[in-house]
């Protein structure tokens, strides 16, 4: 038996956990467990972020929806968190144009319901969980304006690439207008403070054409899952 599951099977016998704890943890590792099995059935894909609040006649999102078609027709699956606006834009693009449009959604009072595009769907009850899953199944990661959770995605996946834990893969900020002024921020107070070097800022790039992304994700190939970095031990 693997030295975890004793010493946690060790903590419920000395009732260092309680029965909270148990049920917890439980429900941490069936949100993990589903979604593992479900992004194991398709090659990696490319995950697009952005706000569920935008309006779906706006630039932005029918930009998303036009990237998303152009992913499909290269043969790239399209990934998002499911929900309405930009991930409803990118899903119903990928979906038009035949491909596999897969949503990893959450409950959350304002994006409550799976939006109609997805082909494959998958319901996270934790942030982290679902974070983990859009993470794991993609190769490249595109990121439109958004708010405070397009930022915890955004930054998560920074931080985990500037410090090895994961493969450094295309990382695209789309839309000049809304990210400059962060990257302006990141360079003239975090790097001026030697917070983070110059570097670090290459790991991502800004701009306003989608055809890089869908470049991008034609020179990775179609690699499978079971194929991905993320099975280095490193990075397990």
């Amino acid at each position: 038996m693997d030295e975890a599951v004793t010493n946690w099977l060790d903590a419920i016998a000395n009732e260092k956990l309680d029965v909270d704890d148990v049920e917890r943890s439980l429900r941490y590792a069936k949100d993990l467990e589903q979604g593992l099995a479900k992004i194991r059935t398709y090659a990696q894909g490319v995950t697009i972020f952005g706000s569920a609040r935008l309006p779906e006649d706006g630039k932005w999102c029918k930009l998303a929806e036009k990237l998303g078609f152009l992913l499909a027709q290269n043969g790239h699956a399209v990934i998002t968190g499911g929900g309405p606006a930009i991930m409803q834009s990118a899903n119903k693009g990928c979906y038009e144009a035949g491909g596999r449009s897969i949503g990893l959604n959450i409950e959350l009072p304002h994006e409550q319901h799976i939006n109609p595009y997805v082909t494959d769907s998958i319901e996270f009850r934790y942030f982290f969980a679902r974070k983990v899953m859009l993470t794991i199944s993609s190769k490249v990661y595109v990121f439109f304006p958004g708010g405070f959770g397009t930022l915890d995605e955004f930054s998560e996946i920074l931080i985990l690439m500037q410090e090895g834990k994961m493969p450094k893969m295309p990382m695209f900020l789309i839309g000049k207008s809304f990210w400059k002024p962060l990257d302006k921020f990141f360079e003239t107070k975090m790097q001026k403070m030697h917070l983070i070097k110059g570097t670090d800022r290459h790991i991502y790039k800004i701009t306003d054409d989608i055809t890089e992304v869908v470049k991008a994700a034609n020179k990775i190939g179609h690699p499978s899952i079971h194929e991905n970095l993320y099975n280095n031990p490193i990075n397990k």
